[in-house]
């Protein structure tokens, strides 16, 4: 089993900056890769950002320039800087990571964090 929970979600102002961190704990192991999708009430969920276990990022176009993700091996931690906060940013963020272990990729789901951008 495998167990994602998010954290830093909040209330921000237009053009303000919110830092979510995820924390894996569980049996992880065969990590494939590590991001974040977001999902706001009537749309799809969207990808926000990707990390590679070889470390390469992936954003989606909307994300580029503004958001950065990062992680923190010895803390089995996937973070996301966000920066220059629109309203359209406002959504339910879920972690995720893509585990691996020789056969296909299997993607595991944290409860999501809620981010309001707002003035």
């Amino acid at each position: 089993q495998v167990q994602l929970v998010e954290s830093g979600g909040g209330f921000v102002q237009p053009g303000g900056s919110l830092r979510l961190s995820c924390a894996a704990s569980g049996s992880i192991f065969s990590i494939y890769a590590m991001g974040w999708y977001r999902q706001a009430p009537g749309k799809q969920r969207e990808l926000v950002a990707t990390l590679t276990r070889g470390g390469i990022t992936n954003y989606a176009d909307s994300m580029k320039g503004r958001f950065t993700i990062s992680r923190d091996n010895a803390l089995n931690m996937v973070n996301l800087q966000m920066d220059s906060l629109k309203p359209e940013d406002t959504a339910v963020y879920y972690c995720y990571v893509d585990i691996a272990p020789g056969g296909g990729v299997t993607k595991y789901w944290g409860q999501g964090t809620q981010v309001t951008v707002s003035s």
